[in-house]
């Protein structure tokens, strides 16, 4: 049984008839199209894991008030929108085995609502991941460039209303992805919403690492040791980077599938990688377990708090 209920949807180009998209199938019924069985328990078990990981990141920054500011309020925003994948990982792993073993009886209508609900909750997930990305690299970026003038720019106040704003647009952008999901005009600006965040932090980061080596030429040429800033900085672009390469690598097999559904549903070679929808889950799942491993390693901080919350010294 298939798994993520909400990319289910995606599984397959509605805009093919079903001859064509037969006779594709048999075309492109090669010894590597035959698509890869990922077995259940494993959705599940990372499902947990990630779950975990990702509260244990929330309650450190809510723990420790050292860690509120903007920049770990947005890296908890995006913790939260990694427990949302994990979080309908696991509500439809749950669902689908109560109703194979017959301990949970719903109508069908019922069945279908639920399905929409754990849509909205993957759909909002990839929504708010790509913004929160977007918005800490941002973040970084005033920290770097305008350090003198950052806590004027990125005040608290502001730093809400950009959450909130990002937490309704994701739910409202989700609904009408649910309610037009077979329109290709939606899934082009998914896609088209994906190239830009992705294009804004490569070019923030490129930015940020050019006037990093800049910095670290002049220090190396006046014999100099770097300045802690700069060396926080330079350590925080580094982070991010890391965080958009894993996303990069995560998802985007995800919006390839997107970008071959609305190009090329009948191709053999398409429907070939359709085959592959489960590997590109698993992807999107992994992404949020190693989000919160990343955070670990690369705060000091947070790493520290997170120990003490492990070892409940509260």
């Amino acid at each position: 049984m298939s798994t993520l209920a909400p990319l289910r949807l995606l599984r397959e180009p509605w805009n093919a008839s079903e001859g064509n998209q037969s006779n594709a199938t048999v075309g492109a019924s090669g010894g590597w199209c035959q698509g890869l069985d990922i077995p259940n328990e494993l959705f599940l078990a990372l499902g947990l894991v990630s779950l975990v990981e990702n509260l244990l990141v929330v309650a450190a920054i809510l723990k420790n008030r050292n860690l509120h500011s903007p920049t770990y309020y947005f890296i908890c925003c995006l913790a939260v929108s990694d427990m949302l994948v994990s979080i309908s990982n696991l509500a439809e792993m749950l669902f689908m085995l109560l109703l194979e073993h017959g301990v949970l009886v719903m109508r069908p209508s019922i069945v279908r609502h639920m399905d929409s609900i754990i849509d909205m909750l993957i759909c909002s997930s990839v929504v708010s991941s790509l913004s929160f990305l977007g918005v800490i690299a941002v973040d970084r970026y005033i920290t770097i460039f305008y350090a003198l003038r950052y806590h004027s720019i990125m005040t608290l106040q502001r730093a809400v209303v950009t959450m909130a704003s990002i937490w309704l647009a994701s739910i409202v952008s989700s609904t009408v992805l649910i309610t037009y999901y077979q329109s290709n005009t939606i899934l082009l600006c998914l896609i088209g919403f994906f190239l830009f965040m992705l294009v804004l932090m490569l070019v923030l980061y490129i930015h940020m690492f050019a006037l990093a080596r800049h910095h670290l030429h002049s220090i190396s040429s006046q014999q100099k040791p770097p300045t802690t800033h700069r060396g926080g900085s330079l350590k925080g672009a580094v982070t991010l980077t890391i965080l958009l390469g894993v996303f990069f690598i995560c998802w985007g097999p995800f919006f390839f599938h997107l970008i071959l559904i609305v190009t090329c549903p009948t191709n053999p070679f398409c429907t070939c990688f359709f085959s592959y929808f489960n590997l590109f889950l698993i992807l999107i799942i992994c992404n949020s377990v190693i989000d919160p491993l990343i955070y670990a390693f690369r705060s000091q901080e947070l790493r520290r708090t997170l120990r003490e919350v492990v070892t409940c010294s509260w």
